[in-house]
């Protein structure tokens, strides 16, 4: 695990990306500040969303278990639900040159008007460090961050962690939960999960 923390942070540095270093993400502490382009080539900060909230999805089109969420609608009902209330989505695609799941700004732009998908912007992260930064795991993998830049929620969709659209149904959605708790002013209820899916495709790994 320090590993690779340190490793995300050795391409961090390279990448040019700001905020607290130190460690990776962790439930009650600050979310760590970045810096990332989206695709529409607009520049994003975290610090951009301070007094908002903000859910950061990690994302790959060749992973079964994003597909799921996506073929089904239900990523972008999501999306639209929550975009709606004022949160900010940010879909993140850390998929490394090459790797499943990778595409250039064109691509993605295609990708979100042939899915009708509705995230505030889609980062491009081919390098991995906002990934490493994060410390994200699978697509999907879920992160809430509240007004204050605190994270309070890291981990799964919901609790089928199975490819059948079917599931979907009767799921207990934990970051519906989550946004639900926290814009209600309460802790919010499970935190963290287990987050499951396709391993992120990380350069190198």
């Amino acid at each position: 695990m320090r590993q690779g923390i340190i490793r995300g942070l050795v391409v961090l540095a390279c990448a040019g990306m700001i905020g607290t270093l130190a460690w990776a993400a962790r439930i009650g502490e600050a979310a760590p500040d970045f810096t990332a382009t989206d695709s529409n080539g607009q520049t994003h900060h975290l610090s951009d969303y301070r007094g908002k909230f903000v859910v950061l999805e990690w994302t790959n089109r060749g992973c079964p278990y994003t597909r799921k969420h996506y073929d089904s609608g239900n990523m972008q009902r999501l999306q639209q639900e929550w975009t709606a209330r004022g949160v900010i989505w940010l879909t993140v695609l850390s998929s490394a040159p090459g790797k499943q799941g990778y595409m250039d700004a064109a691509d993605e732009n295609a990708y979100l008007k042939q899915e009708n998908a509705h995230p505030t912007a889609a980062l491009l992260d081919p390098t991995g460090a906002l990934g490493h930064l994060y410390d994200a795991k699978t697509t999907p993998d879920m992160y809430v961050i509240n007004p204050q830049g605190m994270l309070v929620y890291d981990g799964a969709i919901d609790d089928k962690p199975t490819t059948d659209v079917a599931d979907i149904q009767g799921a207990k959605n934990y970051l519906n939960e989550a946004l639900e708790d926290a814009m209600s002013g309460k802790p919010v209820s499970d935190a963290v999960t287990r987050p499951y899916g396709c391993s992120v495709k990380y350069a190198g790994e």
